[in-house]
């Protein structure tokens, strides 16, 4: 998310993947896929450069991720569809309290 201006000084913060096209005539104007339109006190290169600073920090992030030893990256989803809830009043947690962890491996084409 990166965090923008409105006229009156509030301030938001708005998926920068949903983002169709941005304006600046005069005032800068951010149109989302779904059609709607905020006005923002930051210029246009001010919001091309958070959009920028957001998929750098994003790819950053994704480099921190553990690789194992097969050399594939290690994600991670919460699921409970392999416990039976009948027998744990809590079935996504595991004996430590912490959610239970299923690992994601890419898909073989």
């Amino acid at each position: 998310m990166i965090v923008v201006t409105r006229l009156n000084d509030s301030q938001f913060a708005i998926n920068p993947d949903l983002i169709e096209r941005i304006h600046s005539s005069p005032d800068t104007t951010i149109v989302l896929v779904d059609g709607s339109k905020y006005i923002v006190t930051e210029s246009l290169p001010e919001v091309i450069e958070r959009i920028a600073a957001y998929r750098a920090r994003v790819l950053s992030l994704a480099q921190e991720i553990p690789v194992s030893r097969s050399g594939i990256r290690q994600l991670e989803l919460v699921t409970s569809a392999d416990h039976d809830s009948r027998d744990d009043p809590h079935p996504d947690d595991d004996d430590d309290g912490r959610a239970r962890a299923v690992p994601v491996l890419p898909r073989r084409i």
